[in-house]
């Protein structure tokens, strides 16, 4: 987990603790190939050490342990919590129950056109726009004019139980979205709006290899485990239409949204698992200080004027979501010596 990560779960649990709420952990697993084995507890055990515990999710453990933490603490293995599911990938039976809803209102329909079909049809020669999804098409990335006219009784259930389907012949199930303005307020950013007819179209609720989206999952994992906050990093605010579309179609209720402003590097682009060196585990590693990584996160924030070391507990009486920073934070290339010496 590398600090970008790291300053958005920081938010996440100063914005719930400050109000009394339960913070949950759960493992977004879904796509197989490219989830690393151990990596989620990994991850959890990174956030324990900074000092963030949570109140339900796949683990029992020593939470909240500082940067004295002795070695062999990172090597005990954390037994897993009984009750619900926090694995996605493993709530399969939950998800294709939401669909099969869906698909009984008539708001479903398979597709057969690949992410290539879909840009040479947008780089045909009518003009584009740019989306709210990140590419830029002539109208939407699936365009209403492309459905179906009719669609074959049962083909959802068919298209569930041939597991053959999966992979570059099967089809992705989408869900048709209205020409129809939906607006939220975010923590952060105030009042949004978007058309999803104009933006996206019609989306993917689970895709030609047969694994379930990003957009289902977490709206289905969000209304039964009663989530009524959702906090990640503003790379995904153009997900919260769509969301919000779903949540409405299957009757469930809107949590609260904050987007936090991401951590980019010199070149402006944000952190991800190229950046080695900005990973907690590394910089554990090399001598740093849990505090000093809390009190850093916080000046970026604009929770503290200085980036001297702090506890998240420390942080919680001055939390305000009106005191965060709305542009994206740069981290210097020295960021590492400047942690460790402060």
């Amino acid at each position: 987990m590398h600090l970008g990560n790291a300053r958005t779960a920081l938010v996440a649990w100063l914005s719930v603790r400050s109000r009394g709420g339960m913070l949950v952990w759960r493992v977004e697993d879904l796509d197989g190939p490219r989830s690393v084995p151990g990596r989620a507890a990994e991850q959890a055990r990174e956030l324990a050490w900074l000092g963030l515990d949570w109140d339900d999710g796949p683990w029992r453990g020593e939470l909240g342990r500082s940067s004295a933490a002795p070695a062999e603490w990172w090597d005990e293995p954390w037994e897993e919590s009984p009750g619900p599911e926090w694995w996605q990938s493993r709530r399969s039976a939950r998800y294709a129950a939401a669909l099969r809803r869906l698909e009984g209102q008539g708001r479903l329909f398979p597709c057969a056109l690949s992410r290539r079909d879909l840009q040479q049809i947008a780089s045909a020669p009518h003009g584009s726009v740019s989306g709210a999804c990140g590419v830029s098409l002539r109208a939407a990335e699936y365009p209403a004019d492309l459905r179906p006219t009719a669609v074959e009784p049962g083909w959802l259930e068919r298209l569930l139980a041939d597991e053959t389907a999966a992979g570059e012949a099967g089809d992705s199930v989408r869900l048709r979205v209205e020409d129809e303005e939906i607006c939220w307020h975010d923590l952060l950013y105030g009042r949004r709006c978007e058309n999803l007819a104009e933006t996206c179209g019609d989306f993917v609720l689970r895709r030609r290899d047969g694994v379930w989206s990003y957009q289902l999952a977490v709206v289905v994992d969000d209304a039964e485990q009663e989530v009524d906050e959702v906090v990640r990093g503003a790379d995904l605010l153009d997900s919260t239409a769509r969301q919000i579309w779903l949540q409405r179609c299957l009757g469930a209720p809107t949590p609260r949204y904050g987007h936090v402003p991401l951590l980019v590097g010199n070149d402006g682009e944000k952190l991800n698992k190229r950046d080695a060196a900005l990973e907690l585990a590394a910089l554990r590693r090399s001598g740093v200080e849990a505090s000093a990584i809390v009190g850093y996160l916080a000046c970026t924030l604009g929770l503290r004027p200085e980036a001297t070391p702090a506890r998240p507990t420390e942080l919680i009486a001055g939390f305000s979501w009106q005191r965060l920073r709305r542009e994206p934070a740069v981290v210097p290339d020295d960021v590492a010596t400047r942690l460790r010496h402060g």
